[in-house]
């Protein structure tokens, strides 16, 4: 039997990044717990001070099929390059002529651009075409 997995980052800003990754990958962000109309109505009732509202947060896929990721605030910065990535395809995948797939990631870059993130670089080999692009925190993730 499968097991499911949770995607964890670390980050200084939870509701910011949060909402970006909600954004590019099509997610939402996760709905409150039943009983509640909203996160802040959760939180509180649960007595949680306003401070720390921004302590996490969480996407899911409104369809279900992928990975709930959850954002949690650390202290300290973010000061080396990731151990793990997230690759993102946007392409259509190996089927799709290259030229097309080059198109439709060069797209995707230009609008996660408009929502914050930065192009590091672009490559392409063995018939491959790939963009390592960095959160608005410098995560890095790979639009292919």
């Amino acid at each position: 039997m499968a097991l499911s997995v949770q995607v964890v980052m670390d980050c200084a800003d939870p509701a910011r990044l949060a909402e970006f990754w909600a954004a590019v990958l099509g997610y939402k962000i996760q709905d409150p717990p039943e009983g509640f109309a909203s996160w802040e109505e959760a939180l509180t009732a649960w007595g949680v001070p306003k401070d720390q509202w921004n302590s996490a947060s969480a996407v899911v896929d409104p369809e279900g099929r992928g990975p709930r990721i959850y954002f949690q605030r650390v202290p300290e910065p973010k000061v080396v390059k990731n151990r793990v990535h997230l690759d993102v395809s946007v392409s259509g995948g190996p089927g799709t002529p290259l030229e097309e797939r080059r198109a439709r990631v060069d797209a995707a870059v230009e609008r996660v651009i408009g929502l914050g993130a930065t192009r590091v670089r672009a490559y392409e080999q063995r018939g491959e075409y790939w963009v390592v692009m960095q959160d608005p925190e410098g995560n890095e993730f790979c639009l292919q």
